[in-house]
């Protein structure tokens, strides 16, 4: 019977979730999904000091609104505490470990011993300098002690399936602590704990987890089970190829998302962001990353952060996205651009007017805005072309009283309007459509402008153009005053 591949998401609530670890949960979604496998999310939440509820609550938030689905879970290690001391025990009792009784001072003093020799400090039970009088005299008067695990002197090798073979020496590892002196157990004893008793299979995480595998796995060996395979990501890096930080921009998935950045757009750029479908494709689906992804084709140098790709993609995913999706997306950012209470049919059809041209939720709601404000500020200097043309203020105003007229307002009946009302005047259409436009939206580009004036509504749109003649004509006997 073939095994049931079982991934797991294991990150700490210490802050806001990291792109770095979004990205670790994407793969290990995509690597799950691809297999038919089982996907467990797993809070280590066992440093007390750094962690926080309002972070693990976070973190769930992020990855759901990322798209990261999860089949288990999340489960707190804080809840598992006495499971891994339990299991200290049983190495103990078996040999596989032992009580240590140096003082944090006489750790110090064989860390600075080492360094003089110019060595590497690693502790080995042979290297205590406690002789066995001293021990027992500690044991006997009950001294804080750690447990530390008898790591075997034995060349460690790891297949790992983003950097293929990894070796360590027999002596590249020391004794680490699996319990503190106050009984609490580290992340060594609880990860590897929980891995076996959750039968997590492959394990996909960040490359600062190198030097902790050979440790993992001797302990994997000591209680016999079967390791999971591993695969260590690289870094993802900033512009200016230093790890990605605040100093270089956004870092979090809040951040992003605050930013007006759609989830599938996010999800879509970490997925690339070290490793590739091995086409030509960029925009893709979960779906069709999923049954594109394999472990093969992760890159095992860094990734560099295009802050630019990602708001290119998030582009293409606003204007292809069905508009119920985009609009749900669009919710949070209605009330800073001042359209809470906007009209959601008008609000609709506008953004689906604009939607292909903004490149963040947030620059769409700005762009349909207009459409909902009572009044526009135009600058003069924008529209001097049309200051300087005395007869246009009465035009817009007779466009005005025209499209009072039109029934039903539709953008075919609207232009039929104005380019009548031209050719009457004698004019080219542009002569009536740019200061129309200017008029509606205060910009001298934009959508099709009929289909603008569709969605304004004849209330507004009329109401804008005898606005704005008024204050052409107020323009117009300013320059000449002066």
């Amino acid at each position: 019977m073939t095994e049931t591949m079982r991934v797991r998401f294991a990150p700490s609530p210490t802050g806001f979730l990291h792109v770095g670890g979004a990205r670790t949960a994407i793969y290990n979604d995509l690597l799950a999904r691809g297999a038919g496998g089982v996907f467990i999310l797993r809070i280590e939440d066992t440093d007390r000091e750094r962690s926080d509820e309002a972070m693990t609550r976070q973190i769930r938030e992020a990855l759901a609104w990322l798209g990261v689905q999860w089949d288990e879970g999340p489960h707190l290690q804080s809840e598992r505490l006495a499971r891994h001391r339990e299991r200290a025990e049983e190495l103990l009792a078996a040999g596989r470990a032992y009580r240590a009784w140096e003082t944090p001072g006489e750790l110090e003093e064989l860390r600075r011993a080492a360094e003089a020799a110019g060595e590497k400090s690693r502790y080995r039970e042979s290297a205590s300098p406690l002789v066995p009088e001293e021990v027992e005299l500690r044991r006997a008067q009950a001294a804080p002690s750690v447990v530390r695990f008898r790591m075997p002197v034995e060349r460690v090798e790891i297949d790992d399936m983003v950097r293929g073979l990894v070796d360590y020496p027999p002596d590249a590892m020391d004794d680490f602590v699996l319990l503190r002196s106050d009984g609490s157990p580290t992340y060594h004893l609880s990860v590897v704990v929980d891995d076996i008793d959750m039968g997590v299979t492959h394990v996909l995480r960040g490359e600062d987890h190198l030097p902790n595998t050979p440790k993992h796995i001797g302990l994997f060996r000591a209680f016999g089970a079967p390791a999971p395979r591993f695969g260590h990501l690289p870094l993802i890096l900033g512009p200016d190829r230093k790890r990605l930080s605040k100093r270089t921009g956004a870092t979090s998935v809040e951040e992003f998302r605050s930013q007006g950045i759609l989830p599938q757009a996010l999800y879509n750029f970490l997925a690339l962001l070290g490793w590739n479908p091995g086409d030509e494709r960029e925009v893709m689906s979960r779906d069709e990353l999923i049954a594109a992804f394999t472990v093969e084709r992760l890159n095992d140098s860094p990734a560099v952060f295009d802050v630019e790709k990602l708001s290119w993609m998030n582009a293409q995913y606003l204007s292809t996205l069905p508009l119920p999706e985009v609009l749900r997306h669009l919710e949070p950012f209605l009330e800073p651009a001042g359209l809470a209470g906007a009209d959601r049919d008008r609000l609709a059809a506008a953004a689906e007017l604009h939607r292909s041209r903004p490149r963040t939720l947030v620059e769409l709601a700005e762009s349909i805005a207009p459409y909902f404000q009572e009044t526009i500020a135009w600058d003069p200097e924008a529209c001097s072309k049309f200051v300087a043309q005395p007869r246009l203020s009465d035009d817009l105003e007779e466009l005005a009283r025209r499209y009072e007229a039109v029934d039903p307002f539709t953008k075919d009946r609207l232009e039929e309007v104005l380019r009548a009302q031209a050719e009457e005047l004698g004019e080219k259409a542009g002569y009536l459509i740019h200061p129309l436009r200017m008029a509606l939206t205060g910009l001298k580009a934009g959508p099709p402008v009929f289909d603008v004036v569709e969605v304004a509504g004849a209330g507004s749109a009329t109401a804008r153009l005898r606005r704005f003649a008024a204050f052409l004509r107020a323009a117009g006997a300013a320059s000449a005053g002066t």
